[in-house]
């Protein structure tokens, strides 16, 4: 148990640092597992009992399942990205094809988790056995005894039964636990062929070239990682200047007076330059020049936000 807590603890830490989309969605798998496997030891207790088996059967794996699903559209920057972009300026400038492509993303990125749960609660078939044993038709089992109905068949997933009762349970179990394993293996089948048939329309549909795309995938990881860094620093030489200001003097540490000494920080950025590099950027193109983010178009000077005559149009959709 200790091992499998720390293995979680191990994947929090990966999950945060991890900026690769495969690496991130591996380690959401991952963790998934691990923290499926940890309910199922400490968690899962089948009531067996009629009506009560299937709600908490299907409760067991749709809720987790939900609530992964609810937490990976959360952490989604995409999805405040297309927030502010509502807020702000609306969906005019989307295309019913970069409209769809976007919630595709959002729920494609959000629904790792939740499918992986499901799989793993479905190759394990505890939760399936618990919600369908009491299904089971009885004259399906050879000689069962007539007088045993869905109360005794509910109780199998407990192993509750009367002696004379364990092959039908052993049978039933069996039987529930290859449904749930067949379901699984599909759902991993289905899976797999929509996410080789959406990579190879991503790359099918882009007007960009693969390796344009791969250099636009560096670009925005690395914007990203000097905004953060920068924004992080200027907001503390900020504070600085404030507190000093209020106080008469900043307790400073060395780094952080080597770090006002070095970035004067004069001012703040108003509202208008946060809003034109907020919200969901569609590729662009000006003149025939790439466009790789909002925070490049607006270096560049480029007004506006919809297609122009010359431009293309494209989600991205790996961040």
């Amino acid at each position: 148990m200790a091992a499998l807590i720390a293995e979680n603890f191990r994947f929090l830490s990966l999950f945060f640092k991890s900026k690769d989309v495969m690496i991130f969605n591996g380690l959401v798998a991952l963790g998934t597992v691990g923290s499926e496997e940890l309910f199922s030891v400490v968690a899962f207790n089948c009531p067996c009992s009629p009506a009560r088996n299937y709600i908490y059967g299907l409760a067991a794996i749709g809720v987790p399942a939900l609530a992964l699903f609810l937490i990976g559209v959360i952490w989604n920057n995409h999805t405040w990205n297309l927030v502010a972009e509502c807020h702000k300026r609306g969906t005019k400038n989307f295309s019913a094809a970069a409209t769809f492509l976007l919630f595709g993303s959002i729920m494609g990125r959000a629904s790792v988790a939740p499918i992986t749960w499901s799989v793993i609660s479905l190759l394990r078939g505890e939760a399936y056995i618990c919600a369908l044993s009491e299904f089971v038709k009885p004259s399906s089992l050879d000689k069962f005894p007539s007088e045993n109905g869905a109360e005794v068949l509910a109780k199998f997933p407990c192993r509750d039964v009367p002696a004379n009762l364990t092959k039908f349970r052993d049978e039933v179990t069996r039987r529930l636990r290859y449904e749930s394993q067949l379901f699984g293996w599909l759902l991993i089948g289905i899976v797999a062929v929509l996410i080789f048939l959406t990579k190879c329309l991503k790359h099918c549909c882009s007007p960009l070239s693969y390796r344009q795309e791969a250099y636009w995938a560096q670009y925005r990881s690395n914007e990203d990682k000097l905004f953060r860094r920068t924004a992080e620093v200027h907001s503390r030489i900020l504070a600085a200047k404030n507190v000093k200001q209020f106080f008469g003097f900043v307790a400073l540490d060395k780094e952080e007076k080597e770090l006002v000494q070095e970035f004067p920080v004069e001012g703040v950025q108003p509202s208008p330059q946060w809003n034109a590099i907020t919200g969901v950027y569609i590729y662009r193109e000006n003149k025939g020049f790439p466009l790789y983010s909002r925070l490049h178009k607006w270096a560049k000077g480029v007004e506006g936000n919809g297609p122009t005559p010359e431009g293309h149009e494209l989600l991205f959709l790996a961040s």
